[in-house]
């Protein structure tokens, strides 16, 4: 009997193991004799933790990033995408960015109560906030928990402007919610389709929804009146920039009105899972795609420099920029509807109400 293969073992999770974390000096690593053992733990199941969070917003000033305000309810993600740039940030909280970032969830058990509380302060500007801006917001764990979904019920209380990023079907669930910020134009959905090959999709973004299913929850929201953009994110070199006019084609015709793009970002540990993943799945096109990558990053696997690390540089990076611009003509794209705070309504916070 030939002894099962790691990907085997964690079915469901992109990753295949937890590289070193940059700020622990310890690093737990398994004896290669006891692997066998391993093996016969099944597939690796996710522990939630929680988390009093004292804040809620957050704010940051890149040039790259579209919006200066995001809501994250959730730390880590159970989609397990293995090129997610995210992945890194579970290391400030101890853990690993492998198979830590997609097993070991930490949810924000007073978000909503934040944020309605930071949304009726004196000091809160009106603003487009992002939902969310690391982790996607409508994973797996959403279904039970609802913190989204209680988010939403603020923005739309508040009648804040908010945009939504998400590979998961699982937004068609707030419908009823989007449709009441829809009619004041404070709301936008982004769904991101990075394959319309349901296998690729199955062993890069194991617990996403399938391509098919994330074009049905385009067509949804678009027929219920919500305003739906598609993000082409990530595009990776060597492996799915051919897809680009296809994506845009089908994203198009079930009703998406506005589209982006970025290219593959691999920040810190994230390259090396990567490269452990291409090795294990598409050995025979490892390189090719390693030195794509290399070609739009200045011969390396990342560039961390502002206006270059989300479109990078280069002949090749062109010719990406080049194809997504004419696929966006020919499908009719256009730049999607803008963003309105004229309905925004200040609700004092009920603990003052309570108070007076």
């Amino acid at each position: 009997m030939d002894t099962p293969s790691r990907h085997e073992v964690l079915k469901g999770r992109g990753a295949a193991f937890d590289p070193p974390n940059r700020f622990e000096k310890i690093h737990l690593e398994k004896d290669p004799e006891f692997l066998e053992e391993d093996f016969e733990q099944g597939p690796l199941p996710t522990e939630v933790f929680k988390e009093k969070a004292r804040s809620i917003i957050s704010y940051n000033d890149s040039p790259d990033v579209g919006l200066g305000a995001t809501v994250n309810p959730y730390r880590g993600c159970e989609h397990g995408c293995i090129y997610c740039y995210a992945r890194p940030t579970h290391e400030y909280l101890g853990f690993a960015s492998g198979l830590d970032f997609e097993s070991k969830i930490i949810v924000k058990e007073n978000a909503a109560q934040l944020l309605r509380r930071e949304l009726s302060s004196r000091g809160w500007k009106p603003q487009v906030v992002g939902l969310s801006g690391i982790t996607d917001c409508y994973q797996p764990i959403e279904r039970r928990l609802e913190m989204t979904r209680e988010c939403l019920k603020v923005f739309a209380e508040f009648l804040n402007p908010v945009v939504i990023i998400t590979k998961n079907y699982l937004v068609t669930r707030d419908i009823d919610i989007l449709q009441q910020l829809a009619h004041h134009k404070a709301v936008m959905v982004y769904l991101s389709v990075t394959t319309m090959d349901s296998q690729l999709a199955r062993i890069m973004e194991p617990r996403t929804s399938q391509p098919r299913r994330r074009l049905d929850a385009i067509r949804m929201l678009a027929q219920s009146g919500i305003p739906v953009g598609v993000n082409v994110a990530p595009i990776i070199p060597g492996l799915t920039d051919h897809e680009i006019p296809a994506i845009l084609k089908a994203a198009r015709e079930a009703g998406a009105v506005s589209a982006g793009y970025v290219i593959l970002r691999l920040p810190y540990a994230v390259a090396s899972l990567f490269e452990d993943w291409l090795g294990r799945h598409f050995p025979e096109r490892k390189e090719k795609v390693l030195n794509r990558i290399r070609a739009i990053r200045g011969g390396k696997l990342n560039d961390p420099d502002f206006h270059s690390r989300m479109e990078g540089k280069g002949i090749y990076a062109q010719e990406i920029t080049q194809l997504f611009a004419l696929s966006c003509r020919r499908a009719g794209f256009s730049e999607g509807p803008e963003l309105s705070m004229a309905s925004f309504r200040r609700v004092q916070d009920r603990q003052m109400e309570l108070f007076a």
